[in-house]
């Protein structure tokens, strides 16, 4: 056997093969990997930044006790001011959910995507238990986008249904049967 000279022909062409056979599938899943890895990154950042506006609005909850807001039950009667008020920060809170079911709410989730959105969902929830925030949401979702509209209907609705079975008295137990 000759010994192989690097710039003859067929060298060079043995050369491309490899690098067609082995280097360029290579390279595709490279790209491929980077890809999913940006894509993981971009969708934690999303959910960072989601979880923080969160964080700032349960401030802004803090920062006015006045408004009960954090009461599950509806309370006294409020001044015209802080109605507003608390309309006001209603519609930041109902903003802040579409804002995540726009961006983070999808028909086809990873695991790790609905892990996510279970937090969410457990939000929209929680404030749909309170009195106040149901009874207001029909206003509140005046002009929001129709399918997240339906999304926080449906569980606002879940949990009206839920809180009506609470309240419902439990059955007696049968009596007991003569021998």
């Amino acid at each position: 056997m000759a010994p192989m000279n690097l710039l003859d022909r067929e060298s060079w062409e043995l050369a491309s093969y490899v690098v067609t056979v082995v280097g360029l599938p290579l390279a595709i899943a490279t790209f491929l990997m980077e890809q999913r890895k940006e894509r993981r990154n971009e969708e934690e950042e999303i959910w960072q930044r989601l979880s923080d506006a969160y964080i700032d609005f349960l401030e802004i909850v803090l920062a006015n006790p006045d408004l009960h807001l954090r009461t599950a039950r509806a309370t006294a009667p409020l001044t015209p001011e802080q109605e507003e008020r608390k309309l006001v920060i209603l519609d930041m809170l109902v903003t802040l959910f579409e804002r995540a079911y726009l961006v983070a709410w999808e028909s086809d989730m990873t695991a790790e995507q609905r892990r996510r959105w279970n937090s969410w969902e457990d939000w929209m929830r929680e404030w749909c238990r309170r009195e106040d925030f149901a009874r207001r949401l029909p206003v509140l979702l005046r002009g929001e986008d129709p399918d997240f509209a339906a999304y926080i209907g449906r569980i606002a609705e879940e949990e009206r249904a839920a809180a009506a079975a609470d309240q419902e008295p439990a059955a007696s137990p049968p009596p007991p049967s003569a021998l």
